[in-house]
Formats: C-alpha cells, structure tokens, sequence
C-alpha cells in the first residue's frame, strides 16, 4: 500500500472516530425525540441496500515485459458506480459488526502513452466484514475482505481476465434519516496477477484507490 492511500486511510477513519464521539456525547444530551420527529441516533442492526459511486486511481503493472519493460507501472483513473447490500449486528454496547458485497460498473483506465493501446477496469467489487464504533447517529468503521475486478487490455491482441485479491479501508456512516444513512469511505485494494494473452502469456497486476459516497436503506 503506497504512502497516498496509508494517508487516505488514517484520514478517514481519524475524522470517523472523532466524529462520532462528539455525536456520542451530543445524543446524550438530547431530550427524547417528540412524535412525529425522525429518531436517527442508534440501532444500526439489520440488513441494508443501497447505491454508492465514485472515482479511482490505481496502477497496472506489465510483470513481464510484454508491451513494456518488465515491472512498468502504468497509471489508471476513472470512475465507477454500483450497488452494495449488507447487514450490521450490536455485538456489544458501542461495537457493530457486519458483512457487505457490492458490485460496480468502472471506466477506470490506464494512461497508455507508450506501449499499451489500451486498458481498462469494466467492473469491480467485494465482499468485506466491517467493525464500526456506535456513535448514536454516526458510524465510523474499518472494512477488509475479498476483491474482485475483471479487466480488458489490449497491444494489438486483446484479452479479458478477471482478477482475484484483497481490500481493506474505512469509513463513516451517517444515519441522515428514518431508516437512510450516507456512507463515506475509502478503501485500498490488490486485485493480485493475472496471465494475459497477448500474443504471447503475460502476467499483469492490478492496484486501486477508491473514494465513494453511497446512500443506504435499511429494512
């Protein structure tokens, strides 16, 4: 994991954390919520859907040489929008933990200045545990798990692989209305090597940065 996304990473979960304390003292306070109010301090128990999109940066990197010194690193950026499903359980007064999948579209592709015709990320997503810190109406947690990304590239032979690898992040949820909450994250992933055949086998790898904004429903 490169300095940037390290950075990234404390960031999100820092902000996260402090955040939620500061809720977690202010719903103390709060009177009880009169009828007819929308009470969004608490309970994130239960199962969710919900929409996310975003944009990435990452690296592909040619291992062998086959359309470029072996080891160049190629940069990719681009966007992407999916969906997510998921479920959150209090194991403890303060402690929520849960298990969630998302799917995403991606355009995110590799600037291809020498060597590469092109290169594209066509889809991504995961299925991660998350551990987040009850903060009444906020939820900062950390998330990893499995990756997933299926990408095309092309040197003039053109093939399509699916890769498998790893992901981890964090991020806050905030619970903006009866049963809707917004989701901010980050996350790091290492989709791992795949072999290309490109007129010749060649084993190609894959790194990405995200940053996301979603909206959940919980039911």
């Amino acid at each position: 994991m490169n300095r940037i996304a390290i950075t990234l990473l404390a960031g999100v979960a820092f902000v996260g954390f402090a955040s939620a304390t500061q809720a977690a003292d202010l719903i103390v306070d709060y009177a009880p919520v009169s009828p007819g109010m929308i009470n969004v301090s608490g309970d994130w128990d239960g199962a969710y859907v919900g929409v996310f999109g975003g944009y990435g940066w990452g690296t592909l990197t040619d291992e062998d040489g086959e359309f470029s010194p072996p080891g160049t690193e190629f940069d990719t950026t681009g966007w992407m929008l999916g969906v997510n499903a998921g479920a959150d359980f209090t194991i403890s007064e303060a402690i929520v933990a849960g298990l969630v999948g998302d799917i995403a579209w991606s355009n995110q592709t590799a600037d291809t200045d020498f060597g590469l015709d092109s290169a594209t990320i066509n889809w991504q997503g995961s299925i991660r545990g998350r551990l987040g810190f009850d903060g009444g109406a906020f939820l900062p947690y950390v998330t990893a798990g499995l990756a997933f990304a299926n990408a095309t590239v092309d040197d003039g032979d053109e093939d399509t692989q699916t890769h498998i690898g790893w992901t981890a992040g964090a991020g806050v949820a905030i619970a903006v209305a009866d049963n809707v909450s917004l989701d901010l994250q980050y996350r790091y992933s290492d989709f791992g090597t795949k072999t290309y055949d490109l007129g010749g086998d060649t084993d190609v790898s894959l790194t990405s940065n995200a940053l996301t904004v979603g909206l959940n429903f919980s039911f």
